[in-house]
Protein backbone atom coordinates (compact mmCIF):
# COMPACT_ATOMS: atom_id res chain seq x y z
CA UNK A 1 0.00 0.00 0.00
CA UNK A 2 1.19 3.58 -0.62
CA UNK A 3 2.24 5.55 2.42
CA UNK A 4 -0.39 8.20 1.57
CA UNK A 5 -3.51 8.28 -0.52
CA UNK A 6 -3.00 10.64 -3.47
CA UNK A 7 -4.52 14.10 -3.49
CA UNK A 8 -8.21 14.03 -4.33
CA UNK A 9 -9.08 15.02 -7.88
CA UNK A 10 -10.96 18.09 -6.65
CA UNK A 11 -8.89 20.39 -4.43
CA UNK A 12 -10.66 23.69 -3.60
CA UNK A 13 -8.19 26.50 -2.87
CA UNK A 14 -8.91 29.55 -0.71
CA UNK A 15 -6.74 32.59 -1.53
CA UNK A 16 -6.68 35.79 0.51
CA UNK A 17 -5.45 39.14 -0.73
CA UNK A 18 -6.73 37.98 -4.12
CA UNK A 19 -7.72 41.39 -5.48
CA UNK A 20 -4.21 42.16 -6.80
CA UNK A 21 -0.52 41.31 -6.72
CA UNK A 22 0.64 37.94 -5.43
CA UNK A 23 -2.84 36.91 -4.28
CA UNK A 24 -4.43 37.51 -7.69
CA UNK A 25 -1.54 35.80 -9.48
CA UNK A 26 -1.77 32.83 -7.10
CA UNK A 27 -5.51 32.45 -7.63
CA UNK A 28 -4.92 32.50 -11.38
CA UNK A 29 -2.08 29.97 -11.22
CA UNK A 30 -4.05 27.57 -9.04
CA UNK A 31 -7.12 27.87 -11.29
CA UNK A 32 -4.93 27.07 -14.30
CA UNK A 33 -3.69 24.01 -12.42
CA UNK A 34 -7.28 22.81 -12.06
CA UNK A 35 -8.17 24.02 -8.57
CA UNK A 36 -11.57 25.54 -7.89
CA UNK A 37 -10.58 28.85 -6.27
CA UNK A 38 -12.23 31.13 -3.72
CA UNK A 39 -10.95 34.70 -3.96
CA UNK A 40 -11.14 36.89 -0.87
CA UNK A 41 -10.16 40.53 -0.29
CA UNK A 42 -11.59 43.83 0.90
CA UNK A 43 -11.84 45.03 -2.72
CA UNK A 44 -14.35 42.34 -3.58
CA UNK A 45 -15.19 43.98 -6.91
CA UNK A 46 -11.63 43.25 -8.09
CA UNK A 47 -12.02 39.65 -6.94
CA UNK A 48 -15.31 39.41 -8.86
CA UNK A 49 -13.58 40.64 -12.03
CA UNK A 50 -10.79 38.07 -11.69
CA UNK A 51 -13.27 35.29 -10.85
CA UNK A 52 -15.21 36.14 -14.02
CA UNK A 53 -11.99 35.96 -16.07
CA UNK A 54 -11.15 32.56 -14.57
CA UNK A 55 -14.63 31.24 -15.32
CA UNK A 56 -14.45 32.59 -18.87
CA UNK A 57 -11.27 30.56 -19.31
CA UNK A 58 -12.99 27.37 -18.19
CA UNK A 59 -12.02 27.44 -14.51
CA UNK A 60 -14.16 27.45 -11.39
CA UNK A 61 -14.00 30.54 -9.17
CA UNK A 62 -15.97 32.22 -6.41
CA UNK A 63 -15.40 35.69 -4.96
CA UNK A 64 -16.38 36.94 -1.51
CA UNK A 65 -15.56 39.97 0.60
CA UNK A 66 -12.83 39.34 3.16
CA UNK A 67 -11.08 41.47 5.76
CA UNK A 68 -8.58 39.31 7.63
CA UNK A 69 -8.48 41.94 10.40
CA UNK A 70 -12.10 41.07 11.24
CA UNK A 71 -12.88 37.67 12.77
CA UNK A 72 -16.49 37.69 11.63
CA UNK A 73 -15.42 38.49 8.07
CA UNK A 74 -13.00 35.53 8.04
CA UNK A 75 -15.67 33.19 9.37
CA UNK A 76 -18.18 34.42 6.78
CA UNK A 77 -15.65 33.97 3.96
CA UNK A 78 -14.77 30.45 5.11
CA UNK A 79 -18.40 29.39 5.39
CA UNK A 80 -19.40 30.86 2.01
CA UNK A 81 -16.34 29.54 0.17
CA UNK A 82 -16.68 26.00 1.49
CA UNK A 83 -20.44 26.03 0.80
CA UNK A 84 -19.79 27.04 -2.83
CA UNK A 85 -16.69 24.97 -3.58
CA UNK A 86 -16.50 22.26 -0.94
CA UNK A 87 -14.09 21.71 1.97
CA UNK A 88 -10.78 23.53 1.66
CA UNK A 89 -7.85 21.47 0.44
CA UNK A 90 -5.56 24.48 0.02
CA UNK A 91 -5.41 27.80 1.88
CA UNK A 92 -3.00 30.56 0.82
CA UNK A 93 -2.46 33.55 3.13
CA UNK A 94 -1.45 36.56 1.01
CA UNK A 95 -3.31 39.54 2.49
CA UNK A 96 -1.44 42.61 3.75
CA UNK A 97 0.10 46.00 3.10
CA UNK A 98 2.96 48.01 4.57
CA UNK A 99 3.96 51.52 5.52
CA UNK A 100 7.42 53.09 5.20
CA UNK A 101 8.32 54.64 8.52
CA UNK A 102 11.13 54.32 11.01
CA UNK A 103 10.05 52.38 14.06
CA UNK A 104 10.60 55.35 16.39
CA UNK A 105 8.35 57.47 14.15
CA UNK A 106 5.61 54.85 13.86
CA UNK A 107 2.54 55.26 16.04
CA UNK A 108 1.98 52.18 18.22
CA UNK A 109 -1.60 51.79 17.02
CA UNK A 110 -0.34 51.77 13.43
CA UNK A 111 2.30 49.20 14.38
CA UNK A 112 -0.37 47.03 16.00
CA UNK A 113 -2.63 47.37 12.96
CA UNK A 114 0.02 45.90 10.66
CA UNK A 115 0.69 43.04 13.09
CA UNK A 116 -3.06 42.48 13.25
CA UNK A 117 -3.39 42.08 9.47
CA UNK A 118 -0.24 40.14 8.64
CA UNK A 119 0.06 37.89 11.69
CA UNK A 120 -3.27 37.75 13.54
CA UNK A 121 -5.09 37.70 10.19
CA UNK A 122 -3.03 34.69 9.12
CA UNK A 123 -3.92 32.92 12.36
CA UNK A 124 -7.62 33.62 11.77
CA UNK A 125 -7.29 31.58 8.57
CA UNK A 126 -5.62 28.81 10.55
CA UNK A 127 -8.53 28.77 13.01
CA UNK A 128 -11.12 28.82 10.24
CA UNK A 129 -9.70 26.12 7.97
CA UNK A 130 -7.03 23.93 9.56
CA UNK A 131 -9.22 22.00 12.05
CA UNK A 132 -11.27 20.71 9.11
CA UNK A 133 -8.12 19.73 7.26
CA UNK A 134 -6.86 17.84 10.29
CA UNK A 135 -10.18 16.02 10.57
CA UNK A 136 -9.89 15.01 6.88
CA UNK A 137 -6.20 14.13 7.39
CA UNK A 138 -4.92 16.14 4.43
CA UNK A 139 -4.50 19.69 3.14
CA UNK A 140 -2.04 22.51 2.52
CA UNK A 141 -1.84 25.90 4.20
CA UNK A 142 0.72 28.24 2.64
CA UNK A 143 1.90 31.47 4.23
CA UNK A 144 3.43 34.07 1.91
CA UNK A 145 6.23 35.59 3.98
CA UNK A 146 9.12 37.84 2.92
CA UNK A 147 12.90 37.75 2.81
CA UNK A 148 12.85 40.61 5.34
CA UNK A 149 12.77 37.78 7.91
CA UNK A 150 16.26 36.75 6.82
CA UNK A 151 17.48 40.25 6.00
CA UNK A 152 15.48 43.11 7.59
CA UNK A 153 14.98 46.31 5.62
CA UNK A 154 14.81 49.78 7.12
CA UNK A 155 11.48 51.65 7.31
CA UNK A 156 9.57 48.37 7.34
CA UNK A 157 9.69 47.63 11.07
CA UNK A 158 6.09 46.55 11.64
CA UNK A 159 6.14 44.44 8.48
CA UNK A 160 9.44 42.83 9.52
CA UNK A 161 8.06 42.02 12.97
CA UNK A 162 4.83 40.63 11.53
CA UNK A 163 6.55 38.40 8.98
CA UNK A 164 8.93 37.08 11.64
CA UNK A 165 5.83 36.19 13.64
CA UNK A 166 4.26 34.47 10.64
CA UNK A 167 7.34 32.34 10.06
CA UNK A 168 7.58 31.45 13.75
CA UNK A 169 3.93 30.44 13.76
CA UNK A 170 4.35 28.37 10.60
CA UNK A 171 7.39 26.55 11.94
CA UNK A 172 5.54 25.68 15.14
CA UNK A 173 2.57 24.50 13.10
CA UNK A 174 4.86 22.22 11.12
CA UNK A 175 5.84 20.56 14.39
CA UNK A 176 2.30 20.35 15.72
CA UNK A 177 0.81 19.08 12.44
CA UNK A 178 3.39 16.37 11.88
CA UNK A 179 1.57 13.07 11.44
CA UNK A 180 -1.79 14.68 10.68
CA UNK A 181 -1.42 14.68 6.90
CA UNK A 182 -1.69 18.49 6.81
CA UNK A 183 1.27 20.48 5.46
CA UNK A 184 2.09 24.03 6.56
CA UNK A 185 4.51 25.76 4.20
CA UNK A 186 6.24 29.10 3.74
CA UNK A 187 6.90 30.86 0.45
CA UNK A 188 9.40 33.67 1.06
CA UNK A 189 9.64 36.16 -1.82
CA UNK A 190 12.38 38.69 -2.32
CA UNK A 191 11.57 42.13 -3.79
CA UNK A 192 8.37 41.82 -5.81
CA UNK A 193 6.57 44.30 -8.04
CA UNK A 194 3.12 44.53 -6.41
CA UNK A 195 0.76 47.25 -5.22
CA UNK A 196 2.41 47.28 -1.80
CA UNK A 197 4.25 50.55 -1.35
CA UNK A 198 2.75 52.08 -4.49
CA UNK A 199 0.93 54.69 -2.36
CA UNK A 200 4.19 56.12 -1.00
CA UNK A 201 4.98 59.67 -2.03
CA UNK A 202 8.16 60.30 -4.09
CA UNK A 203 10.10 61.64 -1.08
CA UNK A 204 9.37 58.52 0.99
CA UNK A 205 10.20 56.22 -1.92
CA UNK A 206 13.52 58.02 -2.42
CA UNK A 207 14.45 57.65 1.25
CA UNK A 208 13.57 53.95 1.22
CA UNK A 209 15.62 53.22 -1.89
CA UNK A 210 18.61 55.22 -0.62
CA UNK A 211 18.61 53.23 2.62
CA UNK A 212 18.20 49.92 0.81
CA UNK A 213 21.28 50.72 -1.27
CA UNK A 214 23.19 51.71 1.87
CA UNK A 215 22.47 48.35 3.51
CA UNK A 216 23.08 46.31 0.36
CA UNK A 217 19.45 45.40 -0.35
CA UNK A 218 19.34 46.73 -3.91
CA UNK A 219 22.00 44.71 -5.74
CA UNK A 220 20.24 45.13 -9.09
CA UNK A 221 17.08 46.78 -10.46
CA UNK A 222 15.05 43.64 -11.19
CA UNK A 223 12.03 42.70 -9.07
CA UNK A 224 10.04 39.47 -9.09
CA UNK A 225 6.72 39.41 -10.91
CA UNK A 226 3.70 38.27 -8.84
CA UNK A 227 3.42 35.31 -11.20
CA UNK A 228 6.90 34.16 -10.14
CA UNK A 229 5.77 33.90 -6.53
CA UNK A 230 2.50 32.29 -7.59
CA UNK A 231 4.47 29.61 -9.44
CA UNK A 232 6.28 28.78 -6.21
CA UNK A 233 2.98 28.49 -4.31
CA UNK A 234 1.59 26.21 -7.02
CA UNK A 235 4.71 24.04 -6.80
CA UNK A 236 4.37 23.76 -3.02
CA UNK A 237 0.74 22.61 -3.06
CA UNK A 238 1.33 20.43 -6.11
CA UNK A 239 3.88 18.25 -4.35
CA UNK A 240 2.63 14.67 -4.05
CA UNK A 241 1.54 13.61 -0.60
CA UNK A 242 4.38 12.22 1.46
CA UNK A 243 6.73 15.07 0.47
CA UNK A 244 6.71 18.57 1.93
CA UNK A 245 8.28 21.78 0.62
CA UNK A 246 8.39 23.46 4.01
CA UNK A 247 10.15 26.67 2.92
CA UNK A 248 10.74 28.04 -0.57
CA UNK A 249 12.58 31.34 -1.05
CA UNK A 250 12.19 33.08 -4.41
CA UNK A 251 14.60 35.82 -5.53
CA UNK A 252 14.75 37.87 -8.73
CA UNK A 253 17.60 37.14 -11.09
CA UNK A 254 19.92 39.98 -12.02
CA UNK A 255 20.00 41.23 -15.62
CA UNK A 256 22.39 39.42 -17.91
CA UNK A 257 25.86 40.95 -17.94
CA UNK A 258 27.30 42.29 -21.17
CA UNK A 259 29.73 39.89 -22.83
Amino acid sequence: MPRFEPHPQRRPAMVTGASSGIGAATATALAMAGHPVALGARRVEKCEELAATIRAGGGEAFAHALDVADSDSVKAFAAAAEYQLGPAEVVVSCAGDLSAQRLDELDSDEFAAQIHVHLVGAHRLVSAFVPGMVARRRGDIVFVSSDVVRSPRTRMGAYVAAKNGVEGMARQMQMELEGTGVRASLVRPGPTSTGMGMNWDPETTGKVLDEWVKWGHARHPYFLRPSDVAAAVAAVVGMPRGAHLSLVEVQPEAPLEEK
